[in-house]
């Protein structure tokens, strides 16, 4: 009969036990916010009001952010802040040197400086870790909204940062990692 009652409320304290932790809250999560953005890309950078998404981009099963940003100066911290610049806009229609092409006008002042800030994570920490693998600012993307989903490329499927890009015609396009760099692929218009 004591064994009983010794079996009984063991099994209580386990179970009271494991309530209690289950009902801790767990540790906050790093935020992204226009401070983290200035810290990993420069001052010159400000957060847009999209909603950045952490997801697998570059295939190594460690999450990477993605965040839409509008940086000034482009080229001014690359080096400082450990960050590449790219213009996979550009490049596909044949010229994507980022020195000359963030120098371009655009057609409408309101998208100067318009850029995805792309974050490699590293480690348990992710995207937040003191020293991801690599960040990228990509420049130039025509973008209004994007979202992060599955493309097929050659016949892999890869992550890939869709586009709805701006302009009457309402084009779809991707942004995807081909193991060295970001390529633009167009996808066509929408059925809107």
């Amino acid at each position: 009969m004591q064994s009983i009652r010794s079996l009984v409320f063991a099994a209580f304290l386990l179970t009271f036990s494991v309530v209690m932790h289950a009902q801790q809250p767990a540790p906050a999560a790093s935020t992204i916010d226009n401070e983290f953005v200035q810290k990993q890309f420069g001052t010159n950078c400000t957060m847009l009001a999209i909603p950045p998404v952490a997801t697998d981009l570059d295939g190594d099963g460690i999450d990477d952010a993605v965040i839409a940003a509008r940086c000034t100066s482009p080229m001014m911290d690359e080096t400082e802040d450990s960050y590449r610049v790219m213009d996979p806009y550009n490049s596909f229609f044949g010229y994507g040197n980022p020195k000359v092409t963030t120098q371009f006008s655009t057609e409408d002042p309101e998208r100067r400086g318009i850029s995805l800030l792309v974050i490699h994570g590293s480690g348990p920490d992710a995207w937040r870790s003191p020293t991801p693998k690599a960040k990228f600012m990509l420049v130039n993307l025509p973008f209004r909204e994007f979202t992060v989903k599955r493309l097929s490329v050659k016949k892999k499927i890869v992550m890939a940062i869709y586009i709805a890009e701006t302009g009457g015609d309402k084009m779809t396009s991707a942004v995807f990692w081909d193991g060295k760099k970001y390529k633009y692929m167009p996808l066509g218009s929408s059925m809107e």
